[in-house]
């Protein structure tokens, strides 16, 4: 059997996109602008709480390194209870 191209004869489906690449070439440079809401920069920076916190992990690694850590068991049981219980 033989098949033949039978009405689509010189048909390009992506045309249209590369007659608008053309264009765009033609007319200059496309210019993309990205912007970031304040919400986005808010996230960006380090909060107060953040830095408190980063603050307070390094004093206790260097309490861990120096080998002057002391774990309160009944400091932690405490909280453990507490958690569980309303």
């Amino acid at each position: 059997m033989k098949i033949n191209n039978i009405g689509n004869h010189g048909i390009n489906p992506y045309k249209k996109q590369m007659n608008k690449m053309e264009q765009v070439n033609k007319s200059g440079k496309q210019v993309y602008k990205v912007e970031i809401s304040g919400a986005a920069k808010e996230m960006q920076q380090l909060s107060s709480i953040e830095k408190e916190r980063q603050a307070k992990v390094e004093q206790l690694k260097k309490q861990v390194e120096n080998g002057q850590y002391k774990i309160d068991p009944e400091k932690i049981s405490t909280s453990i209870m507490k958690y569980y219980r309303p």
